[in-house]
């Protein structure tokens, strides 16, 4: 396995230069050099680092999270709270019924089993989108409008609808005694107590750094932080609740009520992501499938547009009214295309299911994830300065970075 994790950190870091230097996002060179190295290209991954796969994206995944909720403007937040929550909902549910209308038309889908792809499609990846959104942050694109923050806010409620709608399908496909209005009402309850779970975890760790003051190394604090949040996740789990959300909230009450100890973990953090997301996208790269992908043909390719459009639509519709113009909108509708890590971690089990559809469904999946995190993640590099304005307040950060 270790030579595995130095190939992972080296063809990692030196594809993500090279993509940089290209004028694309270095995220994108890392996923290609996972969909290299994995096992469905040369194959020289360890298994034994691919059986943890999940464990590691996780990890990285709530590091970012973290950043994330450290780095919101809070004031900021509560006035584009509203959108942030249409924005959570709407795009996600057009996108997963239009591709269930669109897979039972085009290639004879049982209804059950097209819901099922989907609201896997579906779900956007805030893998790709939260590290994005941070860029633009300290950048200065979009933060007058709070763009980057509706976006932010927004992802990590969409998962929720996306998995919670994809496992109401999957229950009546497979026959159980669901009840779909129960599970439906589940939904505003999961968010809720993530925010809950995020806001008494969060209380909880302040009031451990505030009693401990002087006490406490900096790499003390980081462990102790990585710890609350991985906790938050595992009892997320075992509630049926949002832990993911509830990881960013931790962050933002730490920077409420801890706003020295935020700052400086956020500093650790930021260091602590460019190692993380070295493991992060050359693993997502890893678990993506090429020949799948094209085994889906011109009809995943029509569904998965079909979804996209949708998922545009659902964002256009979400903003309106808004102080957003045409070009900030539209950006927002192609910030927000990106899937990875639920079509990866959900993808497969119609297959282990044993329906008949499985592969079809695994096949889309993976066609999804290979047009979207691509094209998703270049369009929002070479898009922001073209059409997101600078924040003024924010140049001199964005200068120095």
């Amino acid at each position: 396995m270790l030579a595995s994790i130095v190939l992972v950190l080296g063809a990692g870091m030196i594809a993500g230069r090279l993509f940089t230097k290209a004028g694309l996002p270095s995220l994108l060179g890392m996923i290609v050099a996972g969909m290299i190295a994995g096992p469905h290209g040369v194959d020289l991954l360890a298994p034994s680092l691919l059986a943890i796969s999940a464990d590691l994206r996780l990890l990285a995944l709530v590091i970012i999270l973290l950043r994330a909720g450290l780095e919101l403007d809070r004031i900021l937040l509560r006035q584009v709270g509203p959108l942030a929550l249409k924005m959570g909902t709407l795009p996600c549910l057009l996108e997963g019924f239009a591709i269930a209308i669109a897979a039972h038309l085009i290639v004879s889908l049982p209804i059950l089993e097209a819901g099922m792809l989907g609201f896997i499609v579906a779900a956007a990846t805030p893998a790709v989108i939260v590290p994005a959104m941070l860029a633009l942050q300290q950048r200065g694109l979009g933060s007058d409008k709070g763009i980057p923050t509706i976006i932010l806010a927004g992802a990590s409620i969409d998962d929720v609808f996306a998995i919670t709608i994809f496992g109401i399908f999957a229950g009546l496909a497979s026959n159980t005694n669901l009840k779909v209005t129960g599970q439906l009402a589940w939904i505003p309850v999961q968010v809720a107590g993530g925010v809950a779970l995020g806001l008494v975890a969060g209380w909880a760790l302040s009031v451990l750094y505030q009693r401990a003051k002087g006490r406490l190394s900096q790499m003390e604090q980081l462990l102790a932080l990585l710890a609350t949040a991985l906790g938050a996740v595992a009892a997320g789990e075992a509630l049926g609740i949002a832990g993911l959300l509830g990881v960013m909230v931790v962050g933002l009450v730490l920077q409420s009520r801890s706003p020295g100890p935020a700052s400086q973990l956020g500093d650790a953090l930021g260091h602590a992501w460019e190692i993380a997301q070295l493991f992060l996208f050359v693993l997502i790269g890893a678990e993506v499938n090429l020949s799948l992908a094209v085994s889906a043909g011109l009809a995943g390719l029509a569904i998965v547009g079909i979804g996209l459009l949708a998922r545009s639509l659902g964002v256009i519709l979400s903003l309106a009214g808004s102080q957003l113009n045409a070009r900030e909108r539209l950006y927002c509708a192609v910030a927000y295309t990106p899937k990875a890590t639920v079509q990866a971690a959900i993808g497969g089990i119609p297959l282990s299911m044993g329906l008949a559809s499985g592969p079809m469904i695994l096949a889309i999946a993976v066609l999804a994830v290979a047009l979207t995190a691509s094209l998703g993640s270049v369009g929002i590099h070479l898009l922001a300065p073209r059409w997101l304005a600078y924040d003024e307040t924010a140049m001199p950060q964005a200068a120095n970075d």
